[in-house]
């Protein structure tokens, strides 16, 4: 199916797509919105170039997806608590997303994607990178897809944002963070398509109930991860965004359950 209101342009054969033609800064027709749902379904990641947003457009935006998400670990600014503002800099002890995660798949209700808006780039490095799960899941053998078929994996907050809260010096307040099981391969509500649901920061464990069974599930969790990360499903891109002089990134994430894991590559020193 062609697109009428917004030019698409494939970046992989397996995830990705450049979107023009459109102008996220201003209202978008009911058609416009219906295309980049299409859009999002078929290529799992859409990059849009030289987009000036400020937060009310940027909301605005992630609305036509779904209700907003607002993080468990680090609401927003005040009066914007669905945005999760993001900063990395030469003394930076960690960076958001230094491992591949879908976003907040702790939740009972996990984000289905979210929308980064980047303010300032280094010119060298520091790309978002991501990776399909339809991809991964297409990758395992036969064998190992009728094996996780009916299973749910069990992914927590807790030690993620612990351990990202004692990097940045922020104390603990003894807020308990989300922990959910979910199955280890889902099937797409639009597509159809069936994909790993799985990453290497949130999933702790795949649900069994032996002895036996917790061996191969740890050991087929540990493959899933590392298809995840393989290098037939990634694709990395800093987006060229619209630079400007303060701010670095603003994310918004939208309920709903997404396709792709991220990952965040460092900067070039």
């Amino acid at each position: 199916m062609g697109y009428e209101t917004i030019n698409v342009t494939q970046v992989t054969p397996r995830i990705g797509a450049n979107v023009e033609g459109v102008t996220l800064g201003k209202p978008l027709s009911n058609r416009q919105v219906e295309e980049l749902h299409q859009a999002l379904a078929e290529y799992q990641v859409l990059f849009f170039r030289d987009q000036p947003l400020d937060v009310e457009a940027h909301k605005r935006f992630g609305r036509y997806f779904g209700e907003l998400h607002i993080h468990p670990s680090t609401p927003g600014p005040d009066g914007h608590p669905e945005i999760l503002p993001i900063h990395a800099d030469a003394n930076s002890k960690r960076i958001n997303g230094e491992y591949w995660h879908s976003d907040v798949s702790c939740d009972e209700e996990p984000p289905m994607g979210s929308i980064l808006y980047l303010h300032t780039v280094p010119d060298c490095g520091g790309d978002t990178l991501f990776a399909s799960q339809y991809a991964a899941y297409d990758a395992l053998s036969p064998h190992m897809k009728v094996y996780l078929e009916g299973l749910t994996a069990t992914h927590s907050g807790d030690h993620v944002y612990r351990r990202n809260n004692a990097l940045m010096g922020v104390a603990e307040s003894g807020k308990v963070y989300p922990r959910a099981s979910h199955p280890a391969v889902r099937t797409h509500p639009v597509t159809k398509r069936k994909a790993l649901y799985v990453n290497g920061d949130f999933t702790t464990h795949i649900d069994v109930s032996t002895d036996c069974r917790e061996t191969r599930a740890a050991r087929s969790s540990t493959f899933c991860a590392s298809s995840a990360r393989g290098k037939n499903s990634r694709y990395g891109s800093a987006g060229n965004p619209t630079r400007s002089p303060s701010g670095t990134t603003a994310a918004s994430s939208i309920r709903r359950c997404g396709t792709t894991s991220r990952r965040r590559a460092p900067a070039a020193a």
